[in-house]
């Protein structure tokens, strides 16, 4: 079992690596927080071996399942191909070399950990804070301690898409000391009559020092709406395009693995730049 800080236990746990060996996969990692084991799956940058004392940001991801093509567990039997693009953004210098964690999800009650409230009207969800837990105060510090990451926010990022992408939204309002960035594709506005935009309004809220790339598709015809308002509320609350916000709609795409992998390279060159 993870707990907080640091578990001997975990680091005796050997991964299951690809067999190119470019992603390392540890199996069914249990949480004091949650009920459900989970999947950590671990992709390195190309240079990772060859710069010892070189530290990485570190990108974490949802639905690990559906985005690494070296590890094709999707159900879907499609997937992001995050690992592809990103190493090819790194060779070409247009990213900044970068570790990527990513979390698979709990299968049929991923609405529940996703969700940071309980909605009577699907009766369902309400778990994000829990799940939020087992990634800042058991999987982060296991990541931080294994391998050699930066470790503030400004070089921590948490992303998904759908309701991952709710998730990533609530942990960054919510863990904005740990989260700096911050990835939203897609994101399931609509949840609990819009209460993730409600929480932006709340009196004395203050803004977090969060860089947010949000984005949808135009054939999303039950995320347009809502991710629309969510980008004015990010703007009415102070966050300025091409600074600390960039806003996307990808035409005519559809709310699928296919079109967040087609977007997956222009997350990453917003939220890792490569330094000039």
């Amino acid at each position: 079992m993870l707990t907080a800080g640091l578990d001997p236990t975990l680091h005796a746990v050997p991964p299951v690596a690809t067999p190119a060996g470019s992603i390392l996969h540890f199996p069914d990692i249990r949480s004091r927080f949650l009920p459900h084991a989970h999947d950590v799956m671990v992709c390195l940058p190309p240079e990772y071996h060859e710069s010892p004392t070189r530290r990485y940001p570190v990108l974490y991801l949802h639905d690990g399942q559906n985005v690494f093509d070296d590890l094709p567990l999707s159900p879907f039997g499609v997937q992001w191909g995050v690992d592809t693009t990103a190493r090819a953004l790194m060779y070409a210098r247009v990213i900044e070399p970068l570790i990527i964690v990513a979390i698979g999800n709990a299968g049929r009650d991923r609405i529940d950990e996703y969700t940071p409230t309980r909605d009577n009207m699907h009766d369902a969800g309400g778990m994000a804070d829990r799940y939020g837990q087992m990634l800042v105060y058991e999987i982060k510090p296991w990541i931080d301690h294994t391998w050699r990451t930066r470790r503030g926010a400004t070089d921590t990022a948490v992303a998904g898409s759908s309701l991952g992408g709710l998730l990533s939204l609530h942990l960054g309002l919510t863990h904005a000391a740990v989260f700096g960035k911050i990835g939203l594709l897609s994101p399931s506005v609509w949840w609990d009559d819009r209460w993730i935009v409600r929480q932006l309004l709340v009196d004395g809220h203050r803004r977090p020092d969060l860089k947010i790339w949000l984005d949808v598709g135009t054939g999303e015809k039950r995320m347009l709406k809502g991710t629309r308002l969510l980008y004015r509320m990010l703007l009415r609350q102070g966050w300025r395009v091409g600074a600390d916000l960039h806003y996307m709609e990808a035409e005519g795409a559809l709310h699928d693995e296919r079109a967040w992998g087609e977007r997956t390279g222009l997350f990453l060159r917003f939220l890792f730049p490569a330094s000039r």
